[in-house]
């Protein structure tokens, strides 16, 4: 994965120590003050299953990731949430509204950001503001000023009269979440908003919803990037359309058992035949040129592993015991769930995959 980490800081109400929210700091409202309730959720298409009876909770003032690979289900999940489409069963609930008695209700408390740029790309960027004010019907009398306020906030102010279809994908992104927050909602409803974004572009953005969080918005957004899910108050690992884990990244990386091994090596695809048939390894992945195995035992499993190496000629660099990585835990949770040894690398998204789930 390419080094285009955010980095200022955990999100608002973010413990720094432990990674929980924070109450006193506007982050986790306490249970009962849910945000976003999703109760059961399925999907199915045909014969397909595409999201499997998933539930969770968003909190009033959290940051909620939704993590998961390509066909993972994210977006169908996502477009559940904002009634885009209805599910098979279960119910959503958002700002005390049940979406299926009153979508008009909740679509005036929600901004929903879909993946791909959905904006008129023959209109300026002051026309589409002005567009979605009046799909809105958001009052004359603010319309103007709070349009000016969310060019200002998202840097765009000195774009308004180009056409949207000549904006960087970065400032496509900005534009997008600006009419997405012209009827001022309370809860944002994000599908992979930076996927394809360049890295500074990514974390413009990202502090642009760490603003918003910090004025009171709740957010939900789906991503393939661990660093991203890793500034988040809460992540849901979601895996063949089934949440597999929902909890703080701290707690996460708790749930990991074993060690995590890291080295680089090449030739690559002789390492990872070694690896594959090696004993104790739970799991591995390649993130970037770098090897990472979740083993049983770190210092049972080096020196056999660096003698296996050694005698197919692999030549091997850096190798040692690193913390869990958010990735680390997702592959071992998945593994676990298969109840197999791992059979080939998992590419997840820190490698790169782009996800359309």
């Amino acid at each position: 994965m390419t080094d285009s980490r955010v980095r200022d800081g955990p999100p608002p109400g973010r413990d720094r120590s432990s990674g929980r929210a924070d109450p006193s700091a506007g982050g986790a409202a306490p249970q009962g003050q849910a945000a976003v309730v999703a109760t059961g959720l399925t999907r199915r298409f045909g014969d397909v299953v595409a999201v499997n009876n998933v539930s969770f909770a968003v909190a009033r003032g959290e940051i909620f990731a939704l993590l998961g690979p390509d066909g993972a289900g994210k977006t169908t999940t996502l477009r559940m949430l904002v009634g885009a489409i209805a599910p098979t069963n279960g119910t959503v609930v958002i700002d005390g509204i049940d979406i299926a008695r009153d979508p008009e209700a909740v679509h005036a408390q929600v901004a929903y950001m879909p993946q791909r740029f959905s904006l008129y790309e023959d209109l300026t960027v002051r026309e589409n503001l002005d567009f979605y004010a009046d799909l809105f019907d958001v009052a004359r009398d603010v319309r103007a000023e709070r349009a000016q306020r969310l060019l200002e906030f998202s840097g765009l102010t000195a774009f308004t009269d180009r056409l949207g279809g000549n904006l960087s994908g970065g400032m496509r992104q900005k534009l997008a979440l600006a009419c997405a927050l012209i009827h001022d909602p309370n809860v944002l409803l994000l599908d992979e908003p930076t996927a394809g974004v360049d890295p500074v572009s990514r974390r413009e953005f990202w502090r642009i919803l760490y603003e918003l969080n910090r004025r009171g918005a709740t957010i939900l957004a789906s991503t393939t990037y661990m660093d991203e899910a890793d500034r988040c108050t809460t992540v849901g690992l979601l895996y063949a359309g089934e949440l597999i884990a929902t909890e703080d990244p701290g707690a996460l990386r708790g749930r990991l058992h074993g060690e995590v091994v890291e080295f680089v090596a090449e030739p690559r695809a002789t390492a990872r035949r070694i690896v594959a048939a090696l004993p104790g390894v739970r799991s591995f992945t390649l993130v970037g040129n770098r090897f990472h195995l979740v083993v049983e035992n770190a210092a049972a499993t080096i020196p056999v592993l660096t003698k296996r190496l050694s005698t197919q000629a692999v030549q091997v660099e850096n190798m040692g015991t690193i913390p869990p990585s958010l990735e680390d835990v997702f592959v071992s949770v998945i593994e676990e769930r298969r109840g197999a040894e791992p059979r080939a690398p998992w590419r997840g998204p820190s490698a790169g995959a782009g996800a359309h789930g």
